[in-house]
């Protein structure tokens, strides 16, 4: 295995709580439709602090408004970052450019992942591995085999083979890999799409959609990603709080 295909975390297997907002609101939908709210969890500062106090080493915020209409708020990240300190954020939701992402970091986020933008025109993986670094996550959001974008409403006609080919290519640093038909209903995760994007890709992979319990979150370590974006899982008791001090 090469130095890129190791655990890039330093903290061994991550189950990374997810915060995701449609405006002040925290909340999780289905399949990523946002006319299906499957669950409301109301403020999202109380809803980080939860998740810092119990011990997670990484939040992952989502601004589901922003990505849907491709824009981002700096300052969310910024209040929600001071909110979850010393626990570093990963900010995900509207990023468009390069200048979107190094706002976000300059906010206070570790990591910010982009989906959209990456695969928006030739060249733009390289431009955002380049600016970015290990900072950059790729959002590999996967609808029937193919990539989708802005705010998961479009399919493009990229296979999801061809997207993982074309991020290792790149240099990129991690990728984020999403079962949206998985998303938000407790499922179980698609580990056959992990496993297939982990071999292609080559380095670091979270997982995401449809984690409901330990056992899953097991499934996905043994595959060799290196950790999992739990959701509706932590909120309903599937996954218990102390899961996120770790494996």
């Amino acid at each position: 295995m090469t130095s890129k295909g190791k655990q890039g975390s330093g903290v061994g297997f991550q189950v990374i709580p997810a915060v995701d907002l449609l405006g002040d609101e925290a909340v999780r939908l289905e399949r990523g439709d946002f006319e299906r709210v499957s669950l409301r969890a109301g403020d999202p500062e109380a809803l980080v602090r939860r998740f810092a106090a119990a011990g997670a080493s990484l939040i992952h915020i989502v601004d589901l408004g922003g990505a849907r209409a491709g824009r981002t708020r700096p300052d969310l990240i910024a209040r929600l970052a001071r909110v979850a300190a010393p626990v570093p954020v990963q900010a995900s939701g509207g990023i468009r450019s390069t200048a979107d992402a190094l706002a976000l970091l300059a906010a206070g986020a570790t990591r910010v992942i982009v989906g959209t933008a990456a695969f928006s025109a030739p060249g733009a993986l390289e431009r955002f591995a380049e600016a970015l670094g290990e900072q950059l996550v790729v959002a590999v959001d996967v609808r029937e085999g193919r990539i989708a974008v802005s705010g998961w409403e479009q399919v493009t006609d990229l296979a999801v083979d061809a997207a993982a080919r074309r991020c290792a290519t790149a240099g990129v640093a991690r990728l984020h890999c999403t079962a949206i038909e998985r998303d938000g209903t407790m499922g179980g995760p698609d580990l056959v799409l992990l496993a297939r994007v982990r071999e292609l890709f080559g380095g670091p992979v979270v997982a995401a959609g449809g984690v409901r319990s330990e056992a899953d979150l097991a499934s996905i370590e043994a595959i060799g990603l290196e950790g999992a974006v739990v959701g509706r899982a932590l909120l309903e008791g599937g996954v218990p709080l102390t899961a996120l001090a770790g494996r």
